[in-house]
């Protein structure tokens, strides 16, 4: 018995609370806004990034934690949900300080400035006006209220105007309160010509006007013969989880599809108005959302920052003769992977010899779509199985897919339908597929499919092979352009034979028959997590090597958190890279003092899922180390909710590559790292040192 077998093992530590660990993790992003070493529009680009991600936070997480307070013995108390609105308080409050107090004012100083009424010229002043009165004014409907008038149905995270007005409507009456509603089809960014810049612009100056400025300098316009004595913008945001009992419905597609219709206008969450909105304005907008006093927000500025990336995409960065600092990162081009797969070769040809790794977005994902290309244009390919999570609504891959339906090949995609946000850009994708003769499924009632799959089988002689992709991320060519992702191609007969019985089973329901490697959540992937966290606590135990490194977006699920403390309790060393919420609260001595989670935010968003298991001292031997990659993070949801896969790189060499470029780099990153401490606070661990995305960088641009 070693001496860690002797020592009694500590109490578990309670967990952290999931939803603060959202807020951490946005916390995290927003210091990116202040960071001296990141270009002006880029650290403006994280600004709107937190905006959007916290959209997201009320419209499914808080909304999932009301939910669970209102369910009886949840465990969520009204001290829970009072502090956790704290804290979201708190980052929004903090997150227009750096909007106002940083960002801005350096934007400025670089000659970017966004002009309310009082900032602009006469000139300037005369252009707003013509702009309002032939783009704006047109569209706008406002609405009095009286009884004849109730109060408008408000959509989720649309921009409006509430108005106090003083004196008598035009039929002699007093009614005071009008709602402006803002039509989404307006630009919330407007530019000013280059002409209207004042007497003596610098070289590469620019001037914005925000919609509401426009809208806010004519709002008298609006309400001939009646005083606007007060007003504020506002927006409202709603719970946006589409619900369908999918037990009931006949076809899935069709129920989604009239949900869409409603999703705008789900049980308010939280009311945003401006700082100067007057009292009375915002108890009113209380009372008709049906909201208590800690759901509404006060904000220093507009309602809705991330709406500012109209201003990113309409900026120039010009740099006359160096004058001005680069306002966006530098471009950067993926690497095309000719050692692995030169370019004017046969994919098929290479796959045969050898397995495959691209790691994007330092590799181009233009691989995956020739992949498919080929086997969509050669003659011996017979059949092609995708399945589709989150794609775009312009996709060359699902063009593809199609024109391999007309012809003549076997093509069948599962289409998941319930992607968050992603629901009507992938009902879409199925009836254009199912139109050409595609098959379509839609996976597994009450389970998402989130597994990245593409599998596809050719006639060679008198057999049949089959060729892989699997992937960590999605198959969205945007997105693999800033995530970063794992990709991996195979023709080993035993993966592809796992990959078949997945689609053979998301097509049929039947039961599989045991794999010969891949693991699948719900079934296999929990329970073997957690084996391997196993075996590496007994390897400690028995005083061998005992390690495990795991990179993954979110760790929130209980068993594999505990798995991982009684396995550091053990006397495993364990490092744990989590992008977004961890519940584990490590460095609590006795208890989690030999774990270790750090987070890594930097140009591009983490979302590669690696584990890495050694419980032996033969480093490098497939019989004392295992490594997987996965489309699952260790949440909950993952492991038993959703269709998810996880494989292992037996290759030595590929798996030495992702031990490598994945995990190594990260563990030693001082730059665009932060350590999470016992309490579930993080503090960036440095701001000189080496860079593990720049670092990538830096390796396929010289190879490129």
């Amino acid at each position: 018995m070693t001496k860690h077998a002797a020592v009694a093992a500590p109490a578990l530590p309670a967990l952290l609370n999931r939803e603060r660990a959202i807020l951490e993790f946005n916390r995290r992003v927003l210091a990116q806004a202040s960071r001296a070493d990141v270009p002006l529009l880029e650290r403006l680009r994280y600004v709107c990034i937190v905006s959007s991600n916290m959209d997201e936070f009320f419209e499914v997480r808080f909304a999932d934690y009301l939910e669970s307070a209102r369910r009886s013995g949840s465990g969520v108390s009204s001290r829970d949900l009072d502090s956790v609105a704290a804290d979201a308080h708190a980052l929004i409050d903090a997150q227009y300080a750096v909007f106002n107090d940083h960002v801005m004012p350096d934007l400025q100083a670089q000659g970017i400035a966004i002009l309310n009424h009082a900032d602009r010229d006469e000139a300037q002043r005369a252009w707003v006006a013509q702009f309002f009165h032939q783009q704006v004014r047109p569209l706008l409907v406002p609405v009095g209220l009286d009884p004849s008038h109730p109060f408008p149905q408000v959509a989720n995270k649309s921009l409006n105007f509430i108005v106090r007005l003083g004196g008598q409507d035009a039929f002699g009456r007093e009614n005071t309160i009008a709602i402006v509603k803002v039509p989404r089809v307006l630009p919330r960014v407007i530019k000013l010509p280059s002409r209207l810049l004042g007497e003596r612009p610098m070289p590469g100056d620019q001037a914005f006007v925000l919609l509401t400025s426009v809208i806010r300098a004519h709002l008298g316009e609006l309400f001939p013969g009646r005083e606007v004595e007060a007003f504020s913008q506002f927006r409202v945001t709603r719970d946006s989880d589409l619900e369908v009992d999918e037990g009931e419905v006949k076809n899935l597609r069709q129920a989604l599809r009239s949900g869409l219709t409603t999703r705008h206008f789900g049980q308010a969450l939280r009311l945003e108005v401006v700082s100067t909105c007057p009292a009375e304005l915002y108890e009113f907008l209380l009372k008709q959302f049906d909201l208590p006093p800690a759901a509404m927000y006060k904000v220093n500025g507009p309602v809705n920052l991330v709406r500012l990336n109209e201003l990113i995409d309409q900026a120039d960065d010009d740099e006359p003769n160096g004058a001005r600092p680069a306002l966006r990162f530098a471009k950067f081009t993926p690497a095309w992977p000719d050692a692995q797969l030169p370019r004017n070769a046969s994919i098929f040809d290479r796959l045969r010899k050898r397995d495959v790794l691209l790691h994007l977005p330092f590799e181009s994902f233009e691989p995956v779509v020739q992949f498919l290309r080929e086997a969509v244009h050669d003659p011996d390919v017979l059949a092609i199985k995708q399945t589709i999570y989150r794609t775009g609504a312009e996709s060359p891959l699902m063009d593809l897919l199609i024109e391999g339906a007309r012809r003549g090949k076997e093509v069948m995609v599962v289409v998941e339908l319930k992607a968050r946000f992603d629901e009507e850009a992938n009902i879409n994708w199925a009836e254009r597929l199912e139109a050409v003769g595609v098959q379509v499924v839609y996976g597994i009632v009450g389970l998402k499919t989130h597994a990245k799959l593409l599998l596809v089988t050719r006639r060679e002689g008198a057999r049949l092979r089959r060729y892989v992709h699997l992937s960590t991320g999605n198959y969205n060519p945007k997105t693999a352009r800033l995530y970063t992702d794992l990709g991996y191609f195979s023709a080993e007969s035993g993966l592809t034979t796992d990959v078949d019985a997945v689609f053979q089973q998301l097509a049929s329901l039947g039961r599989m028959k045991p794999s010969r490697g891949l693991l699948q959540a719900p079934f296999t992937l929990h329970r073997q997590m957690l084996a391997h966290i196993q075996r590496v606590a007994e390897a400690a135990r028995a005083g061998r090597r005992a390690r495990i490194v795991v990179k993954m977006n979110a760790l929130t699920d209980v068993a594999l958190i505990h798995a991982l403390i009684h396995a550091g309790q053990a006397g495993a060393d364990i490092d744990l890279i989590v992008r977004g919420a961890c519940m584990l609260p490590p460095g609590i001595p006795g208890v989690t003092d030999r774990i270790r989670v750090r987070a890594v935010v930097g140009r591009f968003l983490e979302h590669s899922r690696v584990a890495y298991f050694c419980w032996g001292d033969s480093v490098g031997e497939s019989d004392d180390e295992a490594l997987f990659l996965s489309s699952a993070d260790w949440m909950s949801r993952n492991m038993v909710g959703r269709i998810e896969v996880a494989w292992p790189v037996r290759d030595p060499l590929l798996r030495q590559r992702v031990i490598d470029e994945c995990l190594v780099p990260y563990l030693h990153d001082r730059q665009d790292a932060w350590l999470l401490g016992p309490d579930g606070h993080c503090e960036r661990i440095g701001t000189e040192g080496p860079s593990a995305q720049q670092a990538l960088m830096q390796r396929y641009s010289v190879e490129t």
